[in-house]
């Protein structure tokens, strides 16, 4: 490369309206990749001479500037470049808007990586230890760029929905970019509900178009040797801290995106949860607050999510009174008419699968949830009896209703031992105080469009303790249900339900594999009984199932998405240690 001559800054400027060489042979030198540091150090200096006559006029040369590749240089370029930066963005604030591209197009590898005989082969030999520096810096300028425009996050945050990265890129390309707009709330809070909006409404792509079921057939035909992978980089440690190691990688390439990002997002969650490993009250309530407002925008409204949905199960896990304000918010959302039914049906649901599975609710709060749903639905039941036409069963009219029977039903079947644990005679007056046989007698008849594999293990568990005897119902709903034989098909006939109930049960068990890790000591699995099976067994229903976590079979129907809605507020507040396990004032039972 020949010498580059440096000619002055002012000449070359003055001659961008007549002769223009000097200009051309300037942008030249700029866009030079072999550039020393030290000839980018002193146009630089040249630069933050004259700043103020860098106008609009001059953008193609500003471009150019920040095309200069001055990431990973040597500390005084960096620092150059950093304070040229903040001379131009408080001199010139058109240029701010190319600023915040420049440093965000830096938040994700440069390397371009392919796939060949399913393995990830990248055409750069740069090492992944030079990334965490680099993002060190991009993070530095985007910061005194705040530093000079107070107003730089009303303008950042559209660059960085821009940004993001297709879905369908590199889990590498996603860890990266997700971690550095993590890393940008840290110093800029006032843009972390929409930059967790923005990440969660791409998680929830990935996580829909990854179903259950292709996950569980990938993870079934995959060779053991070739899943194990290490990690890509190295992350910060406050966004590190009790991140699982990446011991192996979902089989599924959908998964594994989401399964890299659910394990930034949970790491970023509980380091901003805890001080000194000690939790931090103000903090998660005002974490609690964002992520319930992108609940309620993005998480309910989506049906076939099924693990995004974990980042409030694992927030919640952190203490009881936030899973208490969690379950309040819920409650307040299924009892509101003004509210649409689906979000209602979907609250329901979201009750009945988290109480069935967080294992850090109490016994106590438990209860204090059935007491509330049953006293709704047995008011739902009188309004019913009082209007003094006759009940039929519509899930179009009552479809709230028989999605909280069924989160009551899910509920007890997974939590009835632990409220008869202890003291047998008292856990049986309390779940005989529930009067659950006027909801399975009443007109409305529950029981023939919940679930048939929650309506059996429910029907199985009252009989076994005497609480409600429900097969008398099934046996009449079986007697109305027409079978369909698949004459197309051939085989045998198959009852269909002609009314289905459009069920819900969002914490399901957790597949991704990583992040899994978090999930595992906080989660009820499903423990099925011997003599339980027995009573299936009886009852016409399969009695082994090895191997499963849940007693439900087959797949849960799958609904469109649905529109968003407005986001609730957090009312309830977190309560001192002393307060853990006791429910809050609207969970007290009348």
């Amino acid at each position: 490369m020949s010498q580059c001559v440096l000619v002055p800054l002012l000449v070359c400027l003055s001659c961008f309206q007549g002769d223009s060489s000097d200009y051309e042979l300037l942008t030249h030198q700029l866009s030079d990749p072999e550039i020393k540091d030290a000839q980018i150090i002193s146009w630089l200096q040249e630069f933050r001479g004259c700043v103020t006559q860098l106008t609009k006029d001059y953008e193609q040369l500003i471009y150019t500037l920040l095309r200069v590749p001055w990431l990973g240089r040597s500390q005084a370029v960096v620092e150059e470049y950093l304070v040229f930066l903040g001379n131009l963005v408080s001199a010139q604030t058109v240029y701010l808007r190319a600023c915040l591209h420049m440093v965000v197009s830096h938040f994700t590898p440069k390397r371009v990586t392919f796939c060949e005989g399913g393995v990830d082969i990248s055409d750069s030999d740069d090492e992944d230890e030079t990334l965490p520096r680099s993002f060190d810096q991009c993070h530095q300028a985007l910061q005194v760029i705040t530093r000079y425009v107070p107003s730089t996050s009303r303008f950042l945050m559209p660059i960085l929905q821009e940004n993001f990265p297709f879905v369908q890129k590199s889990s590498r390309a996603l860890e990266c970019y997700v971690h550095n707009l993590l890393r940008v709330t840290t110093y800029i809070p006032s843009i972390r509900r929409d930059v967790l909006e923005v990440i969660i409404g791409k998680m929830l792509k990935l996580d829909v178009s990854a179903s259950r079921s292709d996950i569980e057939e990938a993870e079934e035909n995959v060779v053991p040797s070739q899943r194990t992978e290490e990690g890509l980089f190295d992350m910060d440690e406050d966004l590190s801290a009790d991140l699982p190691s990446r011991s192996s990688v979902m089989a599924h390439p959908v998964a594994d995106r989401l399964d890299t990002l659910m394990a930034v997002l949970m790491a970023y969650i509980k380091d901003v949860c805890h001080v000194n490993d000690c939790l931090h009250v103000e903090r998660t309530k005002d974490l609690y607050r964002d992520l319930l407002s992108v609940f309620d925008k993005l998480i309910l409204p989506t049906h076939a999510s099924s693990h995004v949905q974990y980042t409030l199960f694992y927030l919640c896990s952190f203490r009881v009174a936030l899973a208490e304000a969690f379950l309040d918010h819920l409650w307040k959302i299924l009892q509101n008419p003004s509210q649409p039914a689906v979000l209602r049906q979907a609250a329901a649901g979201y009750l009945g699968s988290f109480l069935a599975r967080a294992k850090f609710i109490p016994v106590l709060t438990v209860r204090a949830c059935l007491d509330l749903l049953l006293s709704w639905l047995h008011r739902y039941i009188d309004s019913q009896d009082s209007s003094g036409r006759q009940a039929c069963c519509d899930i179009s009219l009552h479809g709230p209703f028989y999605s909280a029977c069924q989160a009551v039903f899910y509920t007890l079947i997974f939590r009835h031992r632990a409220m008869l644990e202890g003291n047998m005679k008292t856990g049986l007056e309390y779940l005989q105080s529930l009067n659950l046989e006027r909801v399975v007698m009443c007109q409305l008849n529950p029981l023939k469009v919940c679930l048939p594999s929650v309506t059996s293990m429910f029907a199985a568990i009252t009989r076994k303790y005497q609480v409600v005897f429900c097969y008398t119902v099934i046996e009449r709903n079986n007697r109305h249900v027409l079978p369909v034989v698949r004459s197309s098909a051939g085989g045998d006939s198959v009852t269909t339900n002609t009314n289905p109930l459009d069920s819900c049960f969002p914490f399901d068990p957790y597949l991704l594999k990583r992040s899994g890790q978090l999930m595992e000591p906080l989660y009820q699995v499903w423990e099925e009984l011997a003599d339980t099976e027995l009573l299936l067994t009886t009852s016409g229903q399969q009695g082994s199932r090895e191997d499963e976590d849940d007693f439900l079979s087959g797949d849960t129907p799958q609904a469109e998405g649905i529109v968003g809605m407005t986001p609730s507020s957090y009312d309830s507040a977190l309560r001192s240690p002393s307060d853990v396990g006791s429910p809050p004032l609207v969970f007290q039972r009348p």
